[in-house]
């Protein structure tokens, strides 16, 4: 499998991952309804449609954006919002998407100071903890 494919394989992977956990912690009633069939089908549609948005976005310009950590958040956030609008209507009276692109895009900057160079810091912190 060429070198290009492997990344978008692992890029939609991770840009599913993290509009599913936004939207799980978005929607209305998300701790109380964790184990909900429905509120998990939402998630998921949510976290896959922006998956195939991100995947889709590397055939563009746009995918320089991807190596900068802030313009990656900023991408994910707006993808995420894009990908939440389409999957379900809004549960609350300002738009749920905004507050689910926001999360997501938080959750990838997160993530890319705690992942990178092969979690370097989660590693150093679990030894720390472990002694």
């Amino acid at each position: 499998m060429p070198t290009d494919w492997k990344r978008r394989i692992r890029l939609f992977v991770q840009r599913f991952w993290q509009p599913t956990s936004a939207c799980m912690t978005c929607m209305p009633g998300s701790w109380s309804n964790i184990m909900s069939a429905a509120h998990w089908t939402l998630a998921f549609k949510t976290g896959l449609f922006t998956g195939l948005l991100a995947v889709l976005l590397t055939f563009t310009p746009l995918a320089n954006l991807y190596s900068n950590r802030y313009g990656n958040a900023l991408v994910m956030g707006a993808l995420t919002a894009i990908g939440d609008a389409y999957s379900h209507p809004s549960h609350y009276a300002f738009p749920e998407a905004l507050l689910t692109g926001t999360v997501s895009g938080l959750i990838t900057l997160a993530a890319s100071y705690l992942f990178e160079d092969r979690a370097r810091r989660l590693r150093a912190v679990w030894k720390r903890l472990a002694g």
